[in-house]
């Protein structure tokens, strides 16, 4: 087995699609993946990207990747937020998350973020497991908030 870890292009968004698919059902909410491929491809190559990846090849096809965009911390500076981290179901176990992961640390330390941060479900050990491995903080002080988009419209 042969990984190639490189940064992602535009011609890849169809099978990140398909992978973020893969881990929203895995997470149990396949419902919620709604953008679209142009939206998706727009926003991490068009004239203002925000998002970055990086993936793991092997023969060609990718296997797993991870996707993330600058966060600014008014207290910390740039920091990268990781997105989502996926490995394929079939290909878990052989050391592809690891490579993932190990070049994302790499990337922040190449661009002076300030940390790197991400969340992972609560009911989620093989994450969990994995994030422990780097020693990484685990802070249950804090809740997820969000507004959907209607919500915001319904607000105006």
């Amino acid at each position: 087995m042969e990984i190639k870890i490189r940064a992602a292009v535009r011609e890849d968004c169809q099978r990140l699609l398909e992978l973020i698919l893969e881990l929203a059902v895995y997470e149990k909410a396949p419902d919620e993946v709604t953008v679209s491929l142009e939206e998706f491809q727009e926003a991490g190559f068009g004239n203002n990207p925000v998002w970055k990846a990086f993936v793991a090849e092997e023969n060609g096809i990718i296997q797993g990747f991870g996707l993330y965009y600058i966060r600014y911390s008014t207290w910390k500076g740039c920091r990268m937020y990781l997105e989502d981290l996926l490995v394929t179901e079939k290909m878990r176990g052989k050391g592809i998350g690891k490579m993932i992961f190990d070049r994302l640390i790499e990337e922040a330390v190449e661009k002076d973020f300030k940390g790197m941060t991400w969340q992972v479900l609560d009911w989620n050990e093989p994450a969990i497991n994995f994030y422990r491995k780097y020693n990484s903080d685990f802070d249950a002080g804090w809740f997820n908030v969000a507004l959907s988009k209607e919500q915001l419209k319904k607000l105006i």
